[in-house]
């Protein structure tokens, strides 16, 4: 009896590391969105001064977007975490903080900041960046890197959106 209660306690002590863990790194991730957020806060108004390709999606799809793809690489960053005594977890975390760091850099260089060249500059370190934290993230849990690819593919998408906006609209960029 005493051995399952042990092993009872011990279940429920692994849960709820877990929770926490998912919930530290939801929270990390979450932080780098509200950090680029708060640059965005004029998004709306100035994306809608701004030139734009008929294919650009208009404003109001951004957040529900964002919101989906921080969710999935919170959830990402948490499998790997998870995954602790994995070779090259550190690195890959390590990676994935970087990434989000650039991740929120961009609102800044492109709605506070009006540097279009800049932008575009960091949202191509970005995809490389996302893409090799990706294939980190492979290594060690298929699934967390299955989870970044509907982020990478986003980011490839904006890259291009954010060269020709920044190209059609030189006095505002």
């Amino acid at each position: 009896m005493r051995i399952v209660m042990g092993e009872a306690v011990m279940r429920r002590n692994w849960t709820r590391h877990q929770l926490v863990g998912l919930v530290g790194w939801l929270a990390i991730t979450f932080v780098a969105a509200a950090v680029g957020s708060v640059a965005s806060a004029d998004a709306p108004t100035f994306y809608a001064q701004l030139s734009k390709p008929d294919w650009a999606p208009p404003a109001s799809v951004f957040g529900p977007v964002w919101t989906l793809l921080y969710l999935l690489m919170g959830i990402a960053a948490w499998l790997v975490w998870r995954e602790r005594s994995a070779r090259g977890v550190d690195g890959a975390l390590s990676l994935f903080l970087i990434q989000l760091a650039a991740n929120a850099l961009w609102s800044w260089l492109f709605f506070s900041w009006r540097q279009g060249a800049f932008a575009l500059v960091d949202i191509l370190l970005l995809l490389l960046l996302i893409a090799g934290t990706a294939a980190s993230f492979w290594r060690i849990n298929r699934l967390a890197s299955a989870l970044l690819l509907p982020y990478l593919a986003w980011v490839a998408f904006a890259s291009v959106l954010t060269g020709v906006v920044w190209q059609r609209n030189p006095g505002l960029l």
